[in-house]
């Protein structure tokens, strides 16, 4: 008889991975003959811990996917729904693989439920003008331009009550670096914010981000921050937080003494992880290069530093045979190597790229205490389980996406090596060999590292750095034989007054990055830019890599078929013929080139910029303002894209005829309702409550738009502004008719949503629009959610 599993090959080692099936099928009751999905799985038993963190990555995804916020108690029965079919299917191979992979789904749902709630935390509800700010210095960050952000721990904001006041602010301040100390406490009067919402349907929810970081507002100050004499000790976390700040302080002070210039920022990034100090071109010259992985403290770093420890250690117990033949020096090494790992991770700075590098280290280190092989893909499985359970919001989190990506990648190739010169020895290479195969290594982790994090890339960057290898080959060398080394050694011997000499080796190594990162970028072509993918063609990108190197027989190659098929699904992405800004000033029009043509507003660079890029538009902002595209006058601008009429209104007097004669009017002021025949009309109040509009536009009246708000839904860092139910009762008054001298009824009323909109009325009323004072102008006042922008001149007066 035929086996089921002939002219199937399950791999080369496939036969010793279930040939005990059939009595463990037997034993579970399973008489009939297995299919072949069965032997296929039961092939690649060993790899299923492989898929443990994308099932419980997938659980925590789907929470992130839904409209609204889920109950706790959903995510319970989810939980014990999913453990009760796990445990009713627990003998069937197939049922099995598919119960367990649903109950770590569920299992990641109600992490990130719980982690949601934990984690909650008072959001400032909306902008406010000037208030009186106070707190404790928790962290300092220098930037690039005048000025410092503070990140404070929250005593007072103004009148707002514990239950309203957030707990930590992020500011930016006129001041020096050195003027303040972490756990100082400080005041000022500052303009806050919420964090800030999406530029795009479906963007970086930057809001999002500071909800799990516990942060509840952003702004600037308008007065120089002064120490508080009436404030009390810092919190105990605080104050040793504050001297770990403190180390860190003095750490960045030697590196300025002894180094100068860009060579110092750097260096000082590698050494306690402070990147604010590097100038924006050469971090522009890092990542157009391909280089920008090595301005953060990351697993290379960590596992250099990690690595250099534990060959030390072990070196220098290797010169006592009496203690190397008799102890474990190996072991003993990973302790010290982890240890050291430990210090460096809090004198870096807890960033979570560290935390999360630092979780890698220690696991390799202790798969070599337990005598496992320390490169493994079930330690990368195993790192990521334990990130993910407890930070299950880094699913989220680029570095961590595209550090894993990588380092599955790396590892897979690597486990691919070295089954095949299983056997091989590095002696049995001559010297010449040994230097080919270096570099080639080198040559070979950049591109599968590459390839791996591309999709990545081009998803939320929607950039490729064309000549990332050539990069590499010169700059990774350079990090890994001269500059940590010579970090460590700094490191070493600071507290003895000697780390000059190290830091100056580091510093010309980090210039020779930096030149190298430099010439790389401004080689032609070094940055390719492509338009944003759809979300259901990068997961089935993912899938695809995932398939390809987390199974070993060779259906593991159906992951190309998914790769093919995402690649396809690449270009299907809608992108819109209208933009409309979250604050209502800065409008985008395709052109009849195919390119965006935008308005010039004001505090827009930010927010442009992101648009273009996802349009896949290399010019910069300047570049797109006042091109071809939209005709202007005193009164407003007009467009036509698919045949549909735009018109811009920026003057009362030219509201009346946009409204009858264009299909989708946009106004920086509430809409009267008599502005009834636009198949959509954009007004202050729609922007300020759903944020940016992406507008599609299919024809003459054929409108369609996608707003941030519908993107985001009501989640916890999404609170419905208030001006959607009390400002649309305070502000969208109407009178029972437009003709009796009376403000003319809004766009939106109640009056309007009858059928009554009043036609007539335009003419001299049309400014008297039902806001109250105050309310329009505030636009014109510098954004305080908007971080990339330094801080006005605090001299004026506050307002």
């Amino acid at each position: 008889m035929t086996s089921p599993g002939a002219g199937m090959d399950l791999g080369s080692d496939a036969g010793d991975r279930f040939a005990d099936y059939p009595e463990r099928a037997a034993r579970a009751g399973n008489a009939a003959a297995p299919s072949r999905l069965t032997l296929l799985l039961e092939a690649e038993r060993a790899r299923w811990f492989y898929w443990a963190p994308v099932a419980l990555g997938a659980g925590i995804a789907f929470y992130f996917s839904l409209p609204f916020e889920p109950r706790p108690q959903a995510a319970l029965l989810a939980l014990m729904f999913s453990s009760a079919l796990s445990f009713a299917f627990s003998g069937a191979t197939i049922a099995t693989v598919l119960t367990r992979a649903l109950l770590l789904a569920s299992t990641g749902f109600a992490l990130i439920t719980l982690r949601a709630m934990v984690v909650a935390a008072p959001i400032l509800a909306q902008p406010t003008g000037a208030v009186d700010l106070k707190g404790y210095i928790e962290q300092i960050e220098p930037r690039d331009g005048p000025g410092v952000r503070l990140t404070l721990q929250v005593r007072e904001i103004g009148n707002l009550v514990e239950s309203e006041r957030p707990g930590r602010v992020r500011v930016r301040v006129t001041a020096r670096r050195d003027d303040f100390a972490p756990g100082d406490a400080v005041m000022l009067r500052a303009r806050l914010a919420p964090p800030g919402a999406p530029v795009l349907p479906g963007g970086f929810d930057f809001a999002r981000h500071a909800y799990f970081e516990g942060l509840g507002a952003v702004g600037y100050g308008v007065s120089r921050p002064v120490l508080d004499p009436d404030a009390g000790p810092p919190p105990l976390s605080l104050r040793i937080g504050a001297w770990f700040q403190r180390a860190r302080a003095a750490i960045g002070a030697r590196v300025d003494r002894v180094l100068g210039g860009e060579s110092a920022a750097i260096s000082k990034a590698l050494l306690t992880g402070e990147r604010g100090g590097i100038s924006e071109a050469t971090n522009r010259a890092y990542r157009d290069s391909g280089l920008f992985h090595i301005l953060s403290i990351s697993g290379l770093h960590m596992a250099i530093m990690g690595g250099a420890v534990f060959a030390s250690v072990r070196l220098l117990l290797a010169l006592f045979p009496s203690i190397a033949l008799r102890y474990p020096v190996k072991k003993w090494a990973a302790l010290a190597a982890a240890a050291g790992s430990l210090g460096y991770l809090a004198i870096s700075g807890t960033s979570f790229a560290t935390v999360r590098s630092f979780i890698m280290i220690s696991i390799m280190f202790g798969a070599i205490l337990l005598n496992r092989p320390a490169i493994a893909l079930r330690n990368v499985a195993l790192s990521a389980l334990v990130i993910l359970i407890l930070f299950p919001e880094s699913l989220l989190d680029v570095g961590f996406q595209m550090s894993f990506a990588a380092v599955v990648a790396l590892v897979a190739a690597y486990e691919g090596v070295r089954d095949h010169y299983a056997g091989q020895h590095a002696r049995d290479f001559g010297l010449l060999m040994k230097v080919v195969l270096f570099f080639g290594g080198i040559v070979l982790s950049t591109l599968v590292a590459s390839a791996a994090v591309t999709p990545l890339a081009i998803y939320h960057f929607h950039k490729t750095q064309q000549y990332a290898v050539l990069a590499n080959l010169v700059a990774v060398p350079i990090c890994n034989i001269v500059v940590m080394p010579a970090a460590l050694a700094a490191f070493v011997m600071m507290p003895f007054g000697l780390d000059a000499a190290p830091l100056l080796v580091m510093g010309l190594g980090v210039e020779a990055m930096s030149e190298t990162a430099r010439w790389v970028a401004g080689l032609p072509g070094a940055v390719g830019v492509l338009p944003a993918i759809p979300t259901a063609a990068f997961c089935v990108l993912i899938l695809g890599g995932l398939w390809l190197l987390l199974w070993h027989g060779r259906w593991r190659f159906f992951g190309l078929a998914a790769i093919a098929g995402g690649l396809a699904m690449a270009p299907l992405k809608a992108r819109p013929d209208l933009l409309v800004g979250r604050d209502g000033q800065l409008v985008a029009l395709r052109a009849p080139d195919g390119h965006l043509a935008a308005l010039p507003a004001p505090q827009s660079k930010f927010e442009l910029t992101r648009w273009l890029e996802s349009d896949g538009d290399s010019r910069s902002a300047a570049d797109v303002v006042g091109t071809p595209g939209l005709t202007c006058d005193a009164l407003g601008c007009t467009g036509r894209v698919n045949g549909a009429t735009i018109a811009v209104s920026r003057h009362p007097a030219g509201i009346a005829d946009d409204c009858r004669t264009a299909d989708l009017v946009i106004l920086d002021v509430p809409a009267p309702v008599a502005c009834s025949r636009p198949a959509a009309v954009i007004d202050f109040f729609a922007t300020r409550t759903a944020g940016t509009h992406a507008v599609y536009i299919a024809g003459p009246r054929q409108v369609r738009t996608e707003t941030v708000a519908e993107a985001r839904g009501q989640r916890p860092w999404s609170p419905p502004h208030p001006w959607t139910a009390e400002g649309q009762t305070r502000n969208h008054q109407e009178t029972a008719s437009a003709s009796d001298g009376g403000p003319m009824p809004l766009h939106g009323s109640s009056e309007r949503r009858r059928g009554h909109s009043a036609q007539a009325g335009y003419g001299s009323r049309i400014s008297q629009f039902a806001a109250p004072a105050g309310l329009l102008d505030g636009g014109r006042k510098p954004r305080p959610d908007v971080e990339e922008e330094d801080p006005p001149n605090p001299g004026g007066a506050a307002d």
